[in-house]
């Protein structure tokens, strides 16, 4: 960046939108902090594109094997923002850190992707969506391993705890026959430890660089190794339900998403930005509602409420009128937990 005249303050870590040539900014907001209002924007976009691809999957998976879900999804999600990267600049960057994108493609994308779309074989978009849910819970503990005490203030414990409380008692209702699949339902776990570390490589270790970059690279990358395990295991001719879901899948879940996750995590950081995990849940089984006719539980009824105010509490309350959270610098990048 050029010396300016006078000094200015660093742009809040905003991506904006393909076209736009803008990095992730480098700041790491404090844990302690609260969210700005584009922190809770893009906290409720994700909350719901993030809540809808458990319907998505569900239906993908039924003439669909679980490997041609994921090469379809991440390698056209890759040809979509492949101009845009492009005309952007922001391969070459990304290159520069390829280690750390591959990690991300494997943490956030090769192993959850197959893992979700087996598991929903076997039960139901609801359970997975409120299993995925424990993710803010497992980056808790990885930010306590890194120091970060911000992490266990009583207001945001205290919050953690109700989101888990909450969707607790929408998964005890709502689970049915699905429960006794535990392989399934460990699978699902498994991709939450997953989703609770790739924030913090993100945040680490490719903050500096446009995040169209390591979006497009990691998931062209999974793409990639799919492709061959896809042609292998897809015995079927797709149904139209099929394609349609898992084109959806593809646009909207995918690519628009990843997106808006790298700014979120700039925005509030990789601790508080996968709390959006506690919404999804509520989504999957509203839209089930809505798109299955399936009945409104009890447990939905109590959870919902509690869901949502343990979110807040644990994103450390409501902003507050022309109140920035504040930004502390980066430290020196350092291992991730193993």
């Amino acid at each position: 960046m050029q010396a300016q005249a006078a000094p200015r303050a660093p742009r809040r870590g905003g991506v904006g939108g393909p076209c736009e040539d803008r990095h992730v900014s480098s700041p790491v907001v404090s844990s302690s902090s609260r969210f700005s209002t584009k922190g809770w924007v893009l906290f409720g976009t994700m909350a719901v594109i993030w809540g809808v691809p458990y319907l998505f999957i569900r239906e993908a998976v039924e003439s669909l094997s679980p490997a041609s879900v994921v090469a379809i999804r991440t390698g056209g999600a890759a040809l979509l923002l492949l101009p845009f990267a492009l005309r952007q600049g922001a391969l070459k960057p990304a290159l520069k850190k390829w280690p750390w994108v591959l990690a991300f493609a494997a943490i956030e994308m090769a192993g959850p992707f197959v893992l979700l779309a087996h598991a929903e074989q076997t039960i139901s978009s609801g359970l997975t969506g409120l299993l995925v849910a424990t993710v803010p819970l497992f980056a808790t503990v990885i930010a306590v391993l890194r120091g970060d005490r911000g992490a266990l203030k009583p207001m945001r414990t205290v919050g953690l705890a109700l989101g888990f409380a909450g969707v607790a008692v929408v998964a005890l209702g709502s689970a049915g026959g699905a429960q006794g699949d535990l392989v399934a339902m460990a699978e699902v776990l498994a991709v939450a430890v997953l989703y609770s570390i790739a924030p913090f490589i993100v945040a680490r270790k490719l903050h500096d660089v446009p995040a169209l970059g390591p979006v497009t690279l990691a998931l062209g990358a999974v793409g990639i190794v799919y492709l061959p395990i896809a042609l292998a295991t897809q015995h079927q001719v797709p149904t139209t339900s099929s394609v349609v879901n898992v084109a959806l899948l593809t646009v909207l879940c995918t690519a628009i998403a990843f997106i808006a996750f790298f700014a979120l995590i700039a925005e509030v950081g990789p601790v508080r930005a996968p709390l959006f995990t506690y919404v999804n849940p509520i989504v999957a089984i509203v839209l089930g509602i809505l798109i299955l006719g399936e009945p409104l539980s009890l447990s939905l009824l109590v959870g919902f409420p509690i869901v949502i105010v343990g979110c807040v509490l644990a994103a450390g309350g409501f902003p507050r009128r022309g109140a920035a959270a504040p930004v502390l610098p980066a430290p020196d990048p350092d291992p991730l937990p193993r």
